[in-house]
């Protein structure tokens, strides 16, 4: 009897914000079901569109809504189209067992960010470059960027773990990744940047079912749940 043709894995690359839920439900969920096993990447949104640029063909994307949105304009998209996933908030994450700042306004939080002896922030990620903005519109950069702990790229909550600072900004999802952080206060609504993320099928999918049926489990009821609990919003309506 023949040997059944063995099923192609696929690529998935994405932004940070949605790690969380994939990693612990979403992706282990349609491994079950489909028997296929996912390559991950997941990068900020800046650097997965120079990889993009520098020639990677994922199956599936999940990046910003703007940023796909030019890729469909540009035609990298598989079928040109991309499905609204979650919007997500900033937050403040503190050490474990340290108080809750105290950021209900935005003088509360120009006084939080002062106080903090180093406050880690992502340098390529959407969230470190609207906190640098934010920053210079509070006439504050220079104070706090001066003793502030800038990350290439990955979780800023990592600088809490090892000591490197004493607060850390990123989005609200990618900050409860980190084991150990437990508090996460968003920042005033002042202060606030809310981002929206879409998923799409890369420019590796064409004529590939599997690829498909990945977005579709992206989309479906049990995995927008397993991200509205990871404090990521369901744009799906």
């Amino acid at each position: 009897m023949p040997t059944p043709p063995k099923r192609q894995d696929l690529d998935l690359l994405s932004s940070l914000v949605v790690r969380k839920a994939l990693d612990s439900v979403v992706l282990p969920a349609f491994g079950r079901a489909s028997g296929l096993s996912i390559r991950t990447e997941y990068l900020p949104t800046t650097l997965l569109l120079e990889k993009l640029s520098a020639g990677a063909t994922p199956d599936v994307l999940i990046g910003t809504r703007d940023a796909l949105q030019d890729l469909e304009a540009s035609g990298v998209l598989a079928y040109g189209r991309a499905v609204p996933l979650v919007s997500s908030g900033l937050g403040l994450g503190v050490t474990p067992g340290a108080e809750a700042p105290s950021i209900a306004t935005e003088s509360d939080l120009v006084g939080t960010l002062l106080g903090a002896r180093s406050v880690a922030f992502s340098r390529a990620g959407q969230s470190g470059i609207f906190f640098q903005e934010l920053l210079i519109r509070l006439g504050i950069a220079e104070q706090v960027l001066a003793r502030a702990t800038a990350l290439e790229s990955g979780f800023t909550g990592t600088a809490l773990m090892d000591g490197r600072a004493d607060l850390a900004v990123q989005q609200v999802s990618e900050l409860l990744f980190v084991d150990g952080i437990e508090t996460v206060v968003p920042l005033p609504e002042e202060c606030q940047q809310h981002t929206d993320f879409s998923v799409a099928l890369g420019p590796a999918a064409h004529g590939k079912a599997d690829a498909q049926r990945l977005v579709d489990h992206l989309t479906d009821r049990s995995a927008r749940n397993a991200y509205v609990a990871t404090g990521l919003q369901d744009i799906s309506a």
